[in-house]
């Protein structure tokens, strides 16, 4: 993990407010700083004329004067060496929330996605946020159970864009009742720590592999190390998942977590 983690990631559960103190987008903003640049790659929504305006306007009243909403619709696009580019000259990148499945399957591959990796590697931020969260590890949950008991075979998972490995990201945590899918997507993958963020929540990622929260809610963490036996199978697929042993933190603003040593951080 500690080799895994190379750059700056801002992983938001959705929902981050945008009209009080703005927490979490602020500290994007000091990141990225007034004379940066930042990029909002609009790729997961089907309304990136409204939503990347939105997110402009308040990155702009956060101090940022040099904004550009990129709009890429297509692999074409996505392979467009100046898209690219803008990416590769960038200070920072936001991704907006929407489907997690149009970011990979347009970006995944592409120029587009290898600047985003070089600019990941040379300490660039790079946020997201709902959509956009799911996409920052190497495995994502595409579809699952919501406010349902944790049943096998339900959750649909494919690759995600690689930034943070041996994780699994959910979004809307808490208010969409999803810590069912996540405990299944552990079971499936005990050496991966699941990770579940409420909305107006993130995690600071840093490329010493521990994370820092912020925002008004919590992150849940699952840690399946210590799993001794779960019923994961293809048998019987309907079934409710038996799981036993699994550790779980729940952690607010002021709390950390150090992803090699799977230890709490106390912060501040």
């Amino acid at each position: 993990m500690e080799e895994k983690v190379r750059g700056n990631l801002v992983i938001i559960g959705g929902a981050e407010d945008k009209d009080g103190n703005k927490t979490i987008l602020r500290h994007i903003a000091d990141i990225v700083g007034q004379e940066g640049s930042l990029v909002i790659l609009t790729t997961a929504t089907e309304k990136p004329g409204e939503v990347g305006n939105n997110y402009r306007i308040v990155f702009e009243t956060l101090g940022i004067n040099n904004i550009q909403v990129l709009n890429i619709n297509t692999r074409d696009e996505a392979n467009d060496e100046k898209n690219a580019d803008i990416i590769r000259n960038c200070n920072g990148v936001f991704f907006t929330g929407g489907d997690q499945l149009r970011i990979t399957s347009i970006i995944g591959g592409t120029r587009t996605n290898d600047a985003l990796k070089e600019v990941y590697k040379k300490g660039v931020v790079i946020a997201g946020t709902s959509a956009g969260a799911s996409v920052m590890s190497n495995t994502m949950i595409v579809e699952g159970n919501n406010n349902e008991p944790a049943r096998k075979c339900t959750l649909k998972m494919a690759p995600g864009l690689g930034l943070l490995e041996e994780a699994i990201i959910d979004q809307h945590f808490d208010q969409r009742g999803r810590m069912g899918r996540l405990l299944c997507g552990v079971a499936e993958n005990p050496y991966m720590l699941g990770i579940g963020i409420d909305e107006d929540t993130a995690i600071i990622v840093y490329p010493d592999a521990h994370f820092e929260v912020i925002g008004s809610n919590a992150v849940t963490v699952v840690d399946g190390k210590s799993i001794k036996s779960s019923n994961v199978s293809e048998l019987k697929p309907d079934e409710l998942l038996a799981i036993t042993n699994v550790t779980i933190h729940v952690l607010p603003q002021g709390y950390g977590f150090d992803m090699v040593g799977r230890e709490v951080l106390r912060i501040g």
